[in-house]
């Protein structure tokens, strides 16, 4: 027979998760980079099974590969599909050529596999390229014209991908505006994003920001940990992570266009777990700080300061390491997952754990202890906050037997789990 604990001299039950978890749904404001500049990946089929074992929903690819392609057909994952900066050039001269690019990547494969957009271009208006950045619109145009010949106009969108340089000012966020050498062809293709009710989709680093200002503080706000914030001196709101800084930045520039309407989706953004000696911020501590508590950021649906109460979709970089990719040690590790499937470290994607912490703080439970910089919030791991949130739940609900169900996954007990002090039992 267990054992009771006393508390205050009166004996409690606890409510502890079981070993396995009913699985919860992939959530759609979560995406995944699936970049392919390697020599050792996974078959796309073992990638998509990993894919569905997380609660990812959408999938970036820089190309269309058929592979790829085929493996998530009827998963129902969304799917971002590329044409590369070498195609723009034939793509915005030749609405042909769109037309058998739409023909090629698009067709063979929709609708079973669930393709969402199509970015032409990416960071193509930063390249210094004239002659891209000349052709990017009417590639977009054309490409749009051809999905449009196709009857699927309104289902698949055509955007592309800026880096944050393309603003000229992004601090305060307030302030946030584009580069005035864009001009007119940000602001026509901006038109043409409305028109379509296409996302403008940018790529934000925090990782990039920290390197720039390698201090103490900075590398807190970045990784969404507590410090003291920052305040938008245009408005006054206090900012309490670079993400969200960064994001707001992009909707002040777009909102100073006079483009409000325009979603944003942020394609890109991710910290690398190691890097060169000579790189400042590249560790697994930083890499699994910035992207789980991200993740815990999307999940609250708190949104930005700008954009309240709901989540920007996220693209985060990435799933894999990238072992061919030129640059610092860096560039090559983002990835999520290896090359053997398995977790770099634990962000908290996996399904098995996801349903029953949502659960219980979508049902008036308190759950600001496991949210950054509460008391509970370490260890930061999907099944120490579920735990948390779950006796929590049965704590303040009447301690009543069936308030710790969780569909067969938890149960009572009144001996002393490991860790109790991070469990809440009142007196």
């Amino acid at each position: 027979m267990a054992t009771a604990i006393a508390k205050s001299s009166i004996f409690f039950f606890l409510c502890i998760a079981l070993q396995s978890f009913c699985p919860s749904k992939a959530q759609s404001f979560i995406g995944i980079n699936y970049g392919q500049v390697a020599d050792n990946l996974p078959p796309p089929t073992a990638t998509a099974k990993l894919i569905q074992s997380t609660s990812i929903g959408k999938v970036r690819l820089y190309g269309s590969d058929p592979a790829i392609m085929k493996a998530l057909a009827n998963t129902g994952v969304g799917i971002v599909i590329g044409a590369g900066n070498g195609d723009i050039p034939a793509l915005g001269s030749d609405p042909n050529f769109a037309g058998q690019w739409v023909s090629t990547n698009v067709l063979p494969y929709y609708p079973a596999s669930n393709i969402s957009v199509v970015t032409v271009g990416n960071e193509v208006m930063t390249s210094g390229d004239q002659n891209l950045i000349s052709k990017i619109l009417p590639a977009m145009q054309n490409v749009q014209n051809a999905l449009n010949a196709a009857s699927l106009g309104g289902k698949i969108k055509v955007s592309t991908v800026h880096s944050m340089a393309v603003l000229a000012q992004s601090d305060p966020p307030s302030s946030g505006c584009f580069n005035p050498s864009f001009g007119d062809t940000m602001k026509a293709m901006l038109a043409f994003q409305r028109a379509t009710c296409s996302p403008f989709m940018i790529n934000p680093y925090p990782f990039f920001a920290y390197q720039s200002d390698p201090r103490a503080e900075t590398l807190a706000f970045c990784l969404f940990q507590p410090n003291a914030g920052r305040v938008d001196s245009g408005t006054g709101i206090k900012y309490m992570n670079m993400f969200d800084a960064q994001v707001d930045a992009v909707r002040s520039a777009l909102n100073g266009m006079g483009f409000k309407d325009i979603e944003i989706v942020v394609a890109e953004t991710g910290w690398p777990y190691k890097g060169d000696p000579n790189e400042v911020g590249p560790n697994v501590d930083n890499a699994k700080a910035y992207n789980g508590n991200l993740i815990n950021h999307l999940r609250s649906m708190v949104g930005t300061p700008m954009m309240p109460g709901k989540s920007v979709d996220t693209y985060i970089f990435a799933l894999y390491d990238e072992n061919l990719k030129p640059g610092p040690g860096s560039e090559r590790a983002f990835g999520l997952f290896g090359p053997n499937l398995a977790m770099t470290y634990d962000v908290g994607l996996s399904k098995s754990t996801q349903a029953n912490l949502d659960y219980a703080c979508g049902h008036g439970v308190d759950c600001s202890s496991i949210q950054p910089g509460g008391a509970c919030f370490e260890p930061n791991t999907v099944a120490s906050h579920a735990a948390f949130a779950m006796n929590l739940l049965y704590q303040t609900a009447g301690r009543n037997p069936w308030n710790c169900d969780f569909s067969q996954t938890a149960t009572l007990t009144s001996s002393n789990p490991s860790k109790l002090s991070l469990i809440p039992a009142s007196s």
